[in-house]
């Protein structure tokens, strides 16, 4: 037979080209399959436990800068810790003081507030009346039958529906210790980073598994840290803007829809112009006058679009972008999953894990799809070797061997 040509080859390959059949990756796959549902399980099935673990670890993230400013203000680790926890817990409590008082004068008021609603929609519902009327005769037009004797009435039902006072006394001992759980966990985290960071450093085998996994938790803390350190300064600004706009106003309860516009902007998408919604709906019962009534939501629009268009964008660092559509499906799925803290803590979970992903050759599969127009490993390359983590000098083969001539 004769040879043949590199030509002849090359042709003859692109007519019949060669499947590789790799049999590792048609079983990992459903692996993979099968582990991602079974940690989607768990995290459903042990959500009381898990809620106030990621609520402690996106605390104790956040709480990082303050507590290294505090050590360097030459203050121990532990009373450097518990001083941030403590700060952050008067905070909340100072919070919670302005929150609930209006929160108990707004259920004191709903059934006035009710009324008010209905009388000022009542032009709307009748102008809408035609048309239901219109709806209701083609309904019973189409659908009539001849009523029988023999039908027996239908029998009702009454449904007996838990007090919301119920409610309370049996989910607050739970919420209560998830706090308290949650607080203590974080205060751990806290004081005890720098060991956990030195053990974890004991645990590779390699040189170069060491200095890989120093350089992750070094972009977690940079990342992560001061990134929700970060937010939650620029959110602290939004809720005082809010609250002095809609003070203007005279919007009633204006602290406290300050205060909630500041904790609904850490949930991308959804909080903030849901939060938006409400002071309309607030507005239209409260004000009688359309100057106020679209001013509120008005001020409150222009605030978030200053915010997440110009003033996110400018103190975030870029890298600390994710995937729109990535974080829009973990906000619905830990929301939906957890709740409000879930929705809360979803994009700072996804950050710790596009970093953790971005250090790791096998899930790097993951960093791409979950990076915004490039992988975070490409950023990260950009950062500057640890100086923390030094390798030991390399003495020449010469003086390697008058040591071992000399001992």
């Amino acid at each position: 037979m004769e040879r043949e040509t590199k030509a002849e080859l090359a042709e003859k390959n692109e007519r019949f080209p060669v499947v590789h059949v790799h049999g590792g990756s048609a079983i990992r796959r459903p692996l993979m399959l099968l582990a991602v549902c079974a940690v989607g399980l768990i995290g459903y099935l042990a959500r009381d436990f898990l809620i106030p673990t990621a609520a402690a670890l996106v605390l104790a993230l956040m709480l990082t800068p303050v507590a290294n400013a505090l050590e360097r203000a030459h203050l121990p680790p532990t009373p450097a810790a518990a001083a941030s926890v403590s700060l952050l817990a008067l905070l909340i409590a100072g919070l919670l003081g302005i929150a609930i008082p209006s929160i108990s004068s707004w259920a004191a008021q709903a059934p006035y507030l009710s009324y008010t609603l209905e009388r000022k929609l009542e032009g709307l519902r009748s102008s809408l009346a035609i048309v239901k009327q219109v709806s209701d005769r083609v309904e019973q037009a189409t659908t009539a039958t001849p009523a029988s004797p023999e039908t027996p009435a239908p029998e009702k039902v009454v449904v007996r529906e838990r007090s919301m006072l119920g409610e309370l006394a049996s989910t607050t001992p739970v919420v209560i210790l998830q706090i308290g759980y949650a607080g203590v966990l974080a205060f751990m985290l806290l004081a005890h980073r720098n060991d956990h960071r030195r053990q974890m450093l004991r645990i590779p085998l390699t040189w170069a598994t060491r200095v890989r996994l120093a350089r992750m938790m070094r972009d977690i803390n940079d990342r992560v840290g001061h990134y929700l350190f970060a937010l939650a300064v620029i959110y602290a600004c939004v809720a005082v803007a809010a609250a002095g706009a809609l003070a203007l106003l005279g919007f009633p309860n204006a602290i406290m829809w300050g205060i909630v516009m500041g904790l609904a902007s850490f949930v991308p998408f959804v909080g903030a112009p849901l939060t938006i919604g409400m002071v309309a709906l607030i507005a239209l019962i409260s004000f009688d006058d359309w100057l106020r009534v679209l001013g509120a939501p008005a001020a409150l629009l222009v605030i978030h679009f200053a915010e997440s268009q110009f003033i996110t964008p400018a103190f975030v660092s870029r890298r600390c972008a994710l995937n729109t559509v990535a974080v829009f499906v973990t906000i619905a799925l830990l929301g939906w999953m957890w709740g409000a803290v879930g929705a809360i803590v979803a994009v700072p979970l996804l950050i710790l894990l596009s970093t953790i992903a971005a250090h790791l050759p096998s899930l790097r599969w993951l960093e791409v799809m979950l990076s915004d127009d490039r992988p975070v490993s490409a950023k990260v390359a950009q950062k500057p070797a640890l100086v923390s983590v030094k390798r030991p000098p390399i003495k020449p083969p010469r003086q390697r061997r008058r040591l071992a001539t000399a001992k």
